[in-house]
This record gives C-alpha cells, sequence and structure tokens, in this order.
C-alpha cells in the first residue's frame, strides 16, 4: 500500500474531513496520513481506539512514536492521557488498549535502527521557552538527535516566522490555526513540506499550537523491508 509516497511534494490534509478505515483489530480505527507497506509499513495515522478495544501483543521492530490526542490511551507502560508524547524505541514491545478509548497521532518504522531511547512525557506539565528571535512563539522539546528535532510550539495570536526546513518539516495543528503559504490550516491538519522548502507561516487570531518535527526528511524514506 503506498498513501503519500511522493515526499518530494507538500501535503496538507484536514484530518477531520478524512474516512476513518478499520484496522486488522475490531474497534480500532485509523486514516492514514503517509504510508510505505501494508500492515508491516513505514506509516503516519490518527489511530482511533474506540471504548474497550485493544490491539494484539506486538513489537514494534521499527519503533513508534505518538502523541495522545483524545482520551486516555493504556499499555504495560501506564496510563498515558492527552498530551502524552512516548516513544516506543526499534525491539520495544506492549498490548495498547484504551479502556475509555482515545485518539493518537502515530508514526511508525521511522527511527534510527539503533536507537534505544524510551521517551515518556506529559506536554501538560512541562514549560514551554521562548524562541530566540521569533516573537510572540515558544517552544516545549521533546526529542532531538542527529536526524531530527520534535517539539510542541504555541505561537500568540498573528504570530509569524519565515524558517528554512532544509531536511523537511512535518506538523499537526492541535489547537488554533496557522497559515501556511496562502492555506489556512485549523485543528487537526497536518502538513508536510518536503526537504529543501522554506516555512513561512503565520498563526491565526486565535494562536497556535501544534507538534512539529524537523530534520527526518533530508534522506528519502523506504519501507521496512528495505531499511
Amino acid at each position: 500500500m503506498e498513501v503519500n509516497t511522493n515526499f518530494g511534494e507538500r501535503v496538507a490534509l484536514r484530518t477531520d474531513d478524512m474516512d476513518w478505515v478499520p484496522s486488522p483489530m475490531q474497534g480500532v480505527d485509523r486514516r492514514m496520513l503517509d504510508r510505505i507497506g501494508d500492515e508491516v509499513a513505514r506509516a503516519t495515522s490518527i489511530v482511533r481506539y474506540a471504548p474497550n478495544s485493544s490491539f494484539s501483543a506486538h513489537t514494534h521492530a521499527g519503533g513508534e512514536e505518538f502523541l495522545v490526542l483524545d482520551g486516555v490511551f493504556q499499555d504495560d507502560y501506564g496510563d498515558f492521557p492527552v498530551g502524552s508524547y512516548i516513544r516506543n524505541p526499534p525491539t520495544s514491545s506492549h498490548t495498547p488498549r484504551s479502556d475509555e478509548g482515545c485518539t493518537i497521532f502515530v508514526k511508525l518504522w521511522q527511527f534510527d535502527a539503533d536507537d534505544r531511547t524510551y521517551i515518556r512525557k506529559q506536554t501538560a506539565d512541562e514549560q514551554f521557552l521562548a524562541s530566540v528571535g521569533e516573537p510572540g512563539v515558544e517552544l516545549l522539546p521533546l526529542y532531538k538527535d542527529a536526524m531530527e528535532d520534535v517539539r510542541m510550539e504555541r505561537w500568540a495570536p498573528e504570530a509569524s516566522v519565515d524558517r528554512g526546513a532544509p531536511g523537511g518539516l512535518e506538523l499537526l495543528v492541535l489547537e488554533g490555526s496557522l497559515t501556511e503559504g496562502s492555506e489556512e490550516l485549523p485543528r487537526n491538519t497536518w502538513l508536510r513540506l518536503p526537504r529543501g522548502s522554506d516555512f513561512l507561516a503565520k498563526a491565526g487570531p486565535g494562536g497556535a499550537l501544534f507538534w512539529i518535527k524537523t530534520g527526518h526528511l533530508a534522506e528519502d524514506p523506504q519501507p521496512p523491508e528495505a531499511g
């Protein structure tokens, strides 16, 4: 299966307008944003767990990264409410479920093969820092290595930036809205910019909060069997 696999082009998706696609597990549905592969895939998705649903125990050979958007996600490591940012590195395993139901933004098979770093952060408990040289912009670092920089950003109403994205950029709007180029990006919009792009954006009248990752598209993404 291939979904938005031309990583040389800009993609913007209003995920609330997308249909839910059933997964192999009853009660677990997906909105596929990009994907290379079938059930074992390099994938970026919005995943919804119905109340009292679960996924069978499995190992993440290529790692798993996710942000809880709604409800409470649960697994062997605990309960993770809205705002939880999790990185389960390659070779990790768990049995995910949700008693009350939840929605997560999840990325699979997008780690360095040697990465063994677990991250468990509740972003609501973390402090944002002022972005140097960008008035009205605050940053919350989540993870950074030689390949990627992951963070939350909070922009005041009408705040704007003009940045280069030499290694590509990906973001998910969590609150408020952005205008990027000439397109408005409301809440739950996913944006992917190819390497070498300029990120020229402005927050809407209510400001904006979003998850963002940069640098990870510097090389052409590969399917699991090739990587």
